[in-house]
């Protein structure tokens, strides 16, 4: 047995685990595979055991990446790759190219931007909202109580190439249990508040729980959780440019 279907076995097992607890059914929770920084080979490999999303964080990794992985994104059941990183609004022409789906939109001009790109290709992009819960600087999103979160919300239904799907978070790192829950039940929240008050948008997907907090989401009611290091073991550092 390979090291990575090991892996998926005991990641499989963990969220079960966290559904039964949550009295919540398997079904209900989209694993995410986190395949930034791993070869193209590892995705293919990932996919052979049956996993169909995937999670890169940088534009330029990916494109490396993209001509290997085509035949898995063309097949009958094909491999969708979202990106999950933070985006600058100069790079969106180019991931609204590559990437299936985009979530970690954050501003207007950046909806805007994927908007206008994804409307030059003829697709409907999918897209997250990005909100920001943790204290810590080098965390990126939305301030869900800012005036740009407001006017993405009122912006979103008219952007005709997009489909607003939902959001997404990353709690704090090192910190207590009691502190993860307490984010990812605002992430649930303010989906409850967004969604009554902005009926055009379905804001179905809550991505949040990674690695190391994945079963916390799930009880606080994730349906994607994003594992990287649990299937694929501890990832370089990329080298190349952001």
């Amino acid at each position: 047995m390979s090291l990575l279907r090991e892996n998926l076995e005991h990641v499989e097992e963990a969220i079960e685990r966290a559904c039964r607890s949550a009295g919540r059914g398997r079904g209900e929770v989209e694993l995410m595979a986190v395949s930034k920084t791993y070869p193209a080979a590892t995705v293919v490999e990932a996919a052979g055991l049956g996993l169909k999303m995937f999670g890169e964080s940088r534009v330029q990794e990916f494109g490396g990446k993209v001509a290997e992985l085509e035949g898995l994104r063309r097949a009958e059941d094909p491999v969708r790759v979202h990106l999950i990183g933070h985006l600058q609004t100069n790079k969106a022409a180019r991931a609204a190219e590559l990437f299936d789906a985009v979530d970690s939109v954050d501003s207007v001009r950046l909806a805007e931007k994927l908007n206008e790109a994804a409307g030059r290709l003829g697709k409907r992009l999918p897209v997250l909202i990005e909100v920001k819960l943790s204290p810590e600087e080098t965390k990126v999103g939305l301030e869900p109580e800012s005036l740009e979160a407001g006017a993405l919300l009122e912006r979103l239904p008219g952007l005709e190439s997009l489909e607003a799907r939902g959001l997404m978070t990353i709690a704090p790192w090192g910190v207590a249990e009691d502190v993860t829950r307490a984010c990812f039940r605002r992430l649930r929240l303010w989906r409850g508040r967004w969604a009554a008050a902005n009926p055009k948008l379905e804001l179905d997907v809550l991505s949040m729980g990674m690695s190391g907090d994945f079963a916390v989401a799930i009880e606080e009611g994730a349906t994607r959780i994003r594992v990287g290091t649990a299937l694929f073991g501890k990832r370089a550092l990329w080298t190349g440019p952001e």
